[in-house]
Formats: structure tokens, sequence, C-alpha cells
């Protein structure tokens, strides 16, 4: 890779290894957690990492480490601290699993990437003084099994293992089941031999313009169920006035999250609903939905999802039905190292520091070490669907910029241990 034409070439062959797998006839991927599409991305994985001698650690919550360390021999892969002596190491790498027909980039192009670094460097005859490890963390979209970051929270203990193990995707299997054995859960001896995370993402908006860019912040963001109980009947005798239909009141929760949106300058979805019996003649007996509610900050998101519920319960009483909403997952604002980002920014000649509204694994793990993330340009905006996008040369700028802070963050001192902030 010794010029730009060569690492976008690298970069689309490397690329094309994926780019089949999972993908469905409308040009969206399936790549649902251990599903047989994800299984052969992390068989990829493995195989990438033993091409480059880079050791791989299973954490026992279905995340994957594959370790570049200075020292030498396979224990380089027990922990970030390569020899178990030496200093903490550099963590970068994203997700495989995707959301329903969700875009090719998001999530792998992080582990590429991460992949390609680490043979620029190479490349360029550098040795960090620290490991650098790539990782694969599981369930990122929450798409199977409902909570998102899931392999990230699990591995920071943000999550219980007894509750994880007992998720259940839209088969009803438990991943204590897909796992093959409860979640480890909480690894504080893998977290501690890390010194900083970098993620490398495709920008999920057209905020941009550049073609690579440095996050600051992600949005507060959550989802919550609500559930709806009517009374089931048939569609062509059962007087309108003798209905108690929650399809009504799932309608008017769906428009009052809208409204509600709108008017604080927030986000509001539902993009997923499952109703009983689902039948075209008849009166559902019960209808569930899902709000994924954003918001600049958190006293808009409480007030924002507070607003929807009174209104849908309001609703609810005029028509005769009952409603209740559980949240399943919530992230507060995360708001990143901003001396590291501002190094950061600085280091790759000035790119763009800006916010984003998606929700990723560098945000359940700033709340315990340095954490970055690098954007790289979207041309059309369009995220989780077949049209998002990034242009080759673009991805090849994100390869390199990430090499450059790979070098920087793996020989330099990143924290002071004392005071446990990133110099």
């Amino acid at each position: 890779m010794s010029s730009d034409l060569d690492l976008v070439h690298t970069f689309r062959e490397v690329w094309a290894e994926l780019s089949g797998i999972g993908r469905a006839p409308d040009g969206g991927y399936l790549r649902f957690a251990w599903s047989p599409a994800e299984v052969a991305l992390r068989d990829w994985f493995h195989a990438q990492a033993a091409s480059r001698d880079m050791p791989v650690t299973h954490d026992g919550n279905g995340n994957l480490f594959a370790t570049w360390s200075p020292a030498a021999g396979a224990s380089g892969a027990v922990s970030g601290r390569g020899d178990g002596n030496g200093p903490g190491g550099v963590l970068t790498g994203s997700h495989f699993d995707s959301v329903p027909h969700g875009g090719a980039f998001d999530g792998p192009l992080g582990i590429v990437s991460a992949f390609l670094a680490v043979d620029l460097l190479r490349a360029r005859g550098f040795r960090p003084a620290r490991p650098i490890t790539v990782a694969a963390f599981a369930e990122e979209e929450g798409s199977r099994f409902g909570v998102a970051c899931l392999g990230s929270r699990l591995l920071t203990g943000a999550i219980d293992p007894a509750r994880a193990a007992e998720l259940t995707d839209r088969d009803g299997l438990a991943l204590g089941d897909v796992l093959g054995a409860a979640p480890a859960g909480a690894r504080p001896d893998l977290v501690a031999g890390f010194d900083a995370y970098v993620e490398l993402h495709v920008e999920q908006g057209r905020a941009l313009a550049a073609p690579v860019g440095v996050a600051s912040a992600i949005w507060p963001h959550g989802r919550w169920r609500f559930d709806v109980e009517g009374e089931g009947n048939h569609a062509g005798t059962t007087l309108m006035s003798d209905r108690r239909d929650p399809m009504l009141t799932y309608a008017f929760t769906v428009l009052a999250a809208n409204k509600e949106a709108r008017l604080r300058d927030a986000h509001a979805t539902v993009g997923r609903v499952e109703v009983t019996p689902n039948a075209t003649n008849a009166i559902p007996s019960a209808v569930r939905g899902w709000l994924d509610a954003r918001a600049a900050d958190e006293a808009t998101l409480a007030a924002l999802v507070e607003a929807v519920a009174k209104k849908a319960t309001e609703r609810a009483g005029r028509d005769g039905t009952g409603i209740r909403f559980t949240a399943e997952s919530t992230t507060g604002e995360v708001r990143f190292d901003e001396g590291l980002a501002a190094r950061l920014a600085g280091l790759l000649g000035g790119v763009p520091i800006l916010p984003t509204g998606a929700g990723h694994d560098a945000g359940v793990l700033s709340a315990h070490l340095p954490t970055a993330m690098l954007f790289v340009r979207n041309p059309t905006g369009v995220s989780h669907a077949p049209a998002e996008t990034a242009a080759d040369a673009d991805c090849a700028a994100g390869v390199e910029a990430l090499a450059r802070v790979l070098e920087e963050l793996s020989s330099t001192p990143l924290v002071d241990h004392d005071e446990g902030v990133a110099k």
C-alpha cells in the first residue's frame, strides 16, 4: 500500500470479500447476531486475524478481540496489555450485525478499516509500543434480542448477564441457548487492559462534508415497547360503537410520537409492530409497538416520552383499551473525551468535530476508558437501509486516518493513571 491508489484498490478488494454475505434481494443485509450470515463474518474475522498473526480472544459474551502485540507469542491475545506487564493497549473495531435489510457499512466498515490500518502501519515499518486490538462486538443493533450494544454492555457490566441470558428473539430462542451457556458478563480484567478505544463508523446523516470527521457526543436515546390490549372480534359483525380496538390506540400513539418529537426538535420512530391475531377480517385483540426516541439532551428526551405516554393513555381510555409502556433499553447522553477528540481532529489536519444521534459501542465503553469516534462521509445520508453508502476513496481516507490515530495512541502516553484522564 505505497500510494492512495493502492489503498483504494486494497480496500475495494477486502470489502468485496464481505459484500455478498447476508445480502438480501433488495440490496440490504440480513446479518442478525449469531445468524449464519453473522457467523460467516465471524469466520472471516478469524481468518483475517490469523493471516496477520493476531491471536483472537473470546470474552464469553460473544465479543471477539484480535491483538497485534509488541510482545512475541500468543499471550498477546489475553488482554490489551500484551504480556500483562506493559502499558495499556489501544482498542479499535466495531460490529458485524445489521438491522433488518440494513446497509453494508454500518458496523463492518470499522472492522475492515481496523485490519487495513494495521496493514498500513506494518507496511510503513511501524512497531507499536503498546498492543493494538481489533474488536468485533456482538448484537450492537439489538435487532435480534432487543437490547442495543448488548456485547459491550455485557463486557462492561452495564447489563446483568442473568437477565441477558433470558432475552429472547422473535422465534422464542433465548440468548443463553444461542450461546450455549449464560454470558460471562463483566470482564474488568479485559477492559482494564486498554487505555483507549477508537471506533471508525460510517456517518449516519448528511452533516459531514469532509471525507473524515471526529465525534463529539451521542444524543441520549432509547427504546420503549408499548403493549395495547383490546377485544378481538369479527370485522364484519361488530358495530363500530361496540369496538375496543387496540389498533386505534396504536395508530394514535404513532401520530402522537411524531407530533411531540417535531415540537421538541427531537426524533421519534415507530418502525416495528406486532398484531394479534394479524388477520384481515378480525379486530385485533392486542397490538405491540416499539418507540425509538432520541433528543439532544436527556431532559428533552424524558419530556418527549412522557408526553407520548400521557397522550396514548388518554386515547386508550376513549378507545376502551389498555396500554402500558416498558423501557427496553435506554442510554444517556455521551460526551466523548473532549481533549482526545480535539487531539485527534488536530492530528488529522483539523477535520470537523460533530455530534451524532446514533448509538454505538463507543458510547458504552466511554464510561470506562477514554473513547473517540471517527466518521467516514456518507453521500446519501441514508443509514439502516440499502442506500447507505460510502465512496471507496473516502473509505481509504478513513483507513489512513485510523492508522494515524492508532500510530499516535500506541506510541505515546494515553492516560495519567493517578488522575484517570486522557493526556
